[in-house]
């Protein structure tokens, strides 16, 4: 169907951007700093150069600049734009989220970063009745996010308060500071802590399931295929909203971006760069931790449920993925949001498919309250 109205003006402003980014990037390029070489007169024969001055037969060289292109954003410019423009979404887009308890944990990490983890508590749960949890991870391309964005923090609020669960949000370190796997082996021993913990933070550790949106949930789904390798912990769900699979780029599919007007160019540049952040050498992109989808085997995860949206190059990912847990005996259903995009989730004061995603969610998650899970997700 078509792209819902309110994302229209929002198409044609990315549009917009990604022109203006691709002009200003090759303005840098042809208008960088030029070097020439100059070659000073040889000194007559049987002379020799005057002490302390330097030898007239070496080459010395002088920068020339025919004009001063605009400074490039520092990583940091771009966070806080990201961080700022987040904000904003909230209070136009948004929903903000009912306050509730919350405890900041800082988790050890072997090898790697220590972790921070925030526990969101659905109301009532402090009455000493374990409650189930959602290890939770955020999105952002594996480069930009983190638990205290405006719209992050409020969807974790919203689905703890909704399904009366444990939000379990990983705020994972970013790329390209810290790359691939540290962000896996972050959420893997936020995982462990959460399962080990249980009893103390009041936590069901037979009720725990894991999340993720985006890249997010590239780390959640791999996250499972590291649980099957090394300690097997009883993950009842993995919830996947517009997941990464397959960081090779093999199942973008670019049908979205060119129903809503992006040059193809600018968008495969745009998800290539992902990759390029997240991973230190592309050939990592092979590697199941990296792209859960190129597993040899999906067999004996959790049960699966993903959520993609119509307008968005990663529906293939989800797609495809779903397909693999079905081959190989997992329960795994999926849902398609037409007319939506990427983001749709934020979009729940103004748009009904992001009323409808969250009631989606708040279901899965509501199923942790169930006694008995299916068959397939032991």
């Amino acid at each position: 169907m078509p792209l819902d109205p309110i994302f229209v003006e929002r198409a044609r402003t990315h549009r917009a951007y990604l022109i203006s980014s691709a002009l200003e990037q090759a303005k840098a390029f042809f208008l960088r700093p030029k070097t020439t070489t100059v070659k000073q007169p040889q000194p007559a024969p049987g002379t020799t150069p005057e002490p302390g001055r330097p030898n007239p037969s070496a080459k010395t060289t002088a920068k020339a600049t025919t004009a001063a292109p605009r400074r490039k954003k520092t990583r940091k410019q771009h966070r806080k734009a990201a961080l700022n423009w987040d904000k904003k979404e909230l209070a136009m887009v948004g929903v903000p989220g009912p306050a509730l308890r919350i405890e900041e944990h800082t988790v050890p990490v072997t090898g790697f970063p220590d972790v921070r983890v925030r526990l969101y508590y659905p109301p009532g749960s402090d009455a000493g009745t374990p409650v189930p949890a959602v290890l939770s991870c955020f999105g952002g391309a594996f480069r930009i996010g983190g638990i205290d964005y405006p719209t992050t923090d409020a969807g974790f609020r919203r689905r703890a308060a909704d399904a009366g669960v444990v939000i379990a949000a990983v705020d994972y370190a970013l790329a390209p500071e810290h790359r691939y796997p540290t962000q896996l082996e972050q959420a893997h021993a936020a995982l462990e802590w959460l399962f080990t913990e249980a009893t103390t933070v009041g936590v069901d550790a037979e009720r725990i399931a894991v999340a993720g949106v985006s890249a997010g949930g590239s780390i959640a789904a791999a996250l499972t295929l590291v649980n099957r390798e090394r300690g097997r912990r009883p993950i009842r769900l993995q919830l996947l909203e517009v997941p990464v699979t397959d960081l090779t780029g093999g199942h973008i599919d670019l049908r979205p971006v060119r129903e809503m007007g992006i040059p193809r160019f600018f968008a495969i540049k745009e998800l290539r760069s992902v990759a390029k952040t997240y991973l230190l050498d592309r050939r990592q992109a092979k590697e199941p931790h990296a792209s859960p989808l190129l597993a040899r085997s999906h067999a004996d995860l959790p049960r699966a449920i993903i959520l993609t949206a119509e307008y968005d190059p990663l529906r293939g990912d989800g797609a495809a993925y779903l397909a693999a847990l079905r081959a190989d005996g997992v329960d795994a259903s999926g849902v398609l949001y037409l007319g939506a995009t990427h983001d749709t989730p934020i979009f729940g004061g103004v748009l009904p498919a992001a009323r409808r995603w969250h009631d989606d969610v708040v279901t899965a998650l509501r199923s942790l309250h169930e006694e008995h899970p299916p068959a397939s997700a032991e």
